[in-house]
C-alpha cells in the first residue's frame, strides 16, 4: 500500500506535531524523513522516518515495581519515562524478555498500526549513523542495514522537550524541490566503489521489498 506524497508528507508533519507538543517514551533530539519522499516521488511506497533519541539517567525504582506488578514488564522509568507510561500505559511495548523497548514504544505513540511507515530509532544523528551503518556494512560484506544517505532534517530539538521545526525542508519537500544523486552515486561519494555501490543498492532495494506495513528497526552507535 503507498502513500499519495501530500498524505506522506502530511503524516511526516504529524509526527513532528507530536515529538514537538507530547511527552514521548524517551527525549527525542533529531526527526528525518529519507528515500522516496525524500526525492520528490509520487506515490510514495513507504515513509522512511529516522529519530534520534536520547538514552535516560536515573532510575524510578516505583515505577519500575508499579508496572512490574501491574503490565509485567522491566525498565518503566529507567529506559522509558515513566510520565510517558503513566500517561499511555495501553501503549507500553516489551520485548521478548520481558524489558520495555524505546523503538516499540515510540512506534506505537507515533504511528498507525498498519500503515507503510518504516521508523528507525538511533542514538545517533542520523549522518553519524549513515556513517557508522555503511563502515560495518563493508566490514561484514553485507549491505542490508544501510541507511539510504539522502535525507532531509525536518525537526531539531534539546532532548528536554524544546525543539525548532525546519518550515523550510517542509516547503521544499512540498514542492518537490530538492535535488538528491541516484543511491548508487550518494554510496560513491561515501567511499564505496562501483561494484559495492551496485551490491549495495540490490541488498537494500530486497530489503525494501520484503516489509509490508509499519515496520520498526532500533539501533545503537
Amino acid at each position: 500500500m503507498a502513500l499519495e506524497r501530500e498524505t506522506a508528507l502530511d503524516r511526516a508533519e504529524a509526527i513532528v506535531e507530536t515529538v514537538a507538543t507530547e511527552t514521548t517514551p524517551v527525549p527525542v533530539r533529531e526527526v528525518w524523513v529519507y528515500g522516496d519522499v525524500a526525492l520528490g516521488m509520487d506515490p510514495v511506497d513507504r515513509l522512511n522516518v529516522y529519530v534520534t533519541k536520547d538514552l535516560l539517567f536515573g532510575r524510578d525504582e516505583a515505577a519500575a515495581e508499579r508496572f512490574r506488578d501491574s503490565h509485567g514488564v522491566e525498565g518503566v522509568g529507567q529506559t522509558i519515562r515513566a510520565e510517558w507510561a503513566e500517561q499511555h500505559p495501553e501503549l507500553v511495548r516489551a520485548n521478548r524478555s520481558g524489558h520495555v523497548a524505546p523503538e516499540q514504544c515510540l512506534a506505537a505513540h507515533l504511528l498507525e498500526p498498519d500503515e507503510p511507515v518504516h521508523l528507525e530509532v538511533c542514538n545517533a544523528s542520523f549522518e553519524d549513523n549513515v556513517t557508522q551503518r555503511l563502515e560495518g556494512a563493508r566490514a561484514r560484506g553485507n549491505y542490508e542495514q544501510l541507511l539510504d544517505p539522502r535525507g532531509v532534517c525536518l525537526w531539531l530539538g534539546d532532548g528536554e522537550g524544546s525543539g525548532r521545526r525546519s518550515d523550510d525542508a517542509f516547503r521544499k519537500l512540498r514542492e518537490g524541490s530538492l535535488a538528491f544523486p541516484t543511491l548508487a552515486e550518494s554510496l560513491s561519494m561515501l567511499g564505496l566503489d562501483e561494484d559495492e555501490a551496485r551490491e549495495a543498492v540490490d541488498a537494500l532495494r530486497a530489503v525494501r521489498e520484503r516489509r509490508d506495513g509499519r515496520s520498526v528497526r532500533s539501533d545503537v552507535v
